[in-house]
């Protein structure tokens, strides 16, 4: 399988078998770190972290894994870059691409991270925008892989705002690995239909499915996986909040949610996660609406069934296979 020279923009972008070579190759750099074998095999090579989107798991997965594989990096944050203000996003790109070797984008429309990878003339990663995560994809499989011993056929429940990146993310990727894919939560939460009608063609070909349902019980029922994600995005206004939490309280992943599932099931998170106080926003929500939990309960969460942290983790072994596969 060769990927060099790639950008990794979206999971449409990869057919199955590369899908399945990049969750194979994070297992193997995976296994080489926990035996402590070196493996700087892209010494010499120099990476760009643009963070429009400040972030804690990807801006450590990726300088973590370049270390790792013996690359250098620049990181620049929200203040530390003039794109898209005094520079355009094109002309960056252009820049960039005569120093590195590789760009990572995190921030906000994906028009921006096709934009670099038009003209930046390198490999350019995604490490979020408002409509796909890719590189948390390739950690979330891994993580079922480990966890359950196989992709094709799991029920793979996602609970609550399906409408952007990890809902619909994490559709493609069902679609493409043959999983059973359910958006559990209210109609107005409910992916884009073109997307839907693109992954329910895809299904046709790799034996998946595609349920989008309202019926928390019907929906949960039988789960491999349960998988949530906070109710409110980065860069989306405060006053959401209310409109959010009564729409998708319902849709909470607790215990009777869980108990619902398969008694094998696990749970998933892409992290952070309001299951207590111990936040600012998490305090400020509990001051205004008087929750202490949200999106998950803490029982959930602390649960023998709850992979979070092994799933934060992998994202470091993902991206480095996806930096290995796109720059060996």
């Amino acid at each position: 399988m060769n990927l060099k020279g790639r950008n990794f923009l979206k999971i449409k972008d990869f057919s199955p078998e590369e899908i399945e070579y990049l969750i194979t190759l994070s297992e193997e750099l995976k296994q080489k770190k926990k035996q402590g074998v070196l493996h700087e095999e892209l010494r010499g090579k120099n990476i760009a972290l643009i963070f429009e989107k400040t972030s804690t798991r990807t801006r450590c997965s990726f300088e973590v894994a370049a270390h790792d594989l013996g690359m250098h990096v620049t990181y620049l944050d929200p203040s530390g870059s003039q794109i898209g203000k005094k520079e355009s996003i094109r002309d960056t790109a252009r820049v960039l691409g005569r120093m590195y070797d590789g760009i990572e984008y995190r921030g906000f429309g994906q028009e921006i991270v096709e934009e670099l990878a038009e003209y930046a003339g390198v490999p350019v990663w995604n490490g979020l925008t408002n409509e796909f995560h890719p590189t948390q994809m390739i950690a979330d499989m891994l993580t079922v892989k480990e966890k359950l011993g196989h992709l094709k056929g799991i029920k793979f429940v996602y609970m609550g705002d399906a409408r952007y990146n990890m809902g619909n993310s994490l559709m493609v990727t069902c679609a493409k690995l043959g999983m059973e894919f359910v958006a559990c939560t209210s109609k107005a939460y409910f992916p884009e239909q073109e997307l839907v009608d693109y992954c329910l063609e895809i299904a046709k070909q790799t034996g998946a499915s595609i349920t989008l349902t309202e019926d928390v019980l019907t929906g949960t029922q039988d789960a491999d996986v349960i998988y949530t994600d906070v109710w409110v995005s980065m860069g989306e206004p405060d006053q959401v909040w209310e409109s959010r939490i009564k729409e998708l309280m319902p849709y909470q992943v607790n215990k009777k949610i869980m108990e619902n599932a398969k008694e094998s099931a696990i749970f998933m998170h892409c992290l952070p996660a309001f299951h207590d106080l111990e936040t600012t926003i998490g305090k400020q929500i509990y001051e205004k609406f008087g929750l202490t939990e949200m999106e998950v309960t803490n029982e959930v969460f602390e649960s023998s069934q709850s992979v979070v942290f092994d799933e934060a983790e992998n994202r470091m072994h993902s991206i480095k296979a996806i930096m290995y596969a796109t720059l060996k």
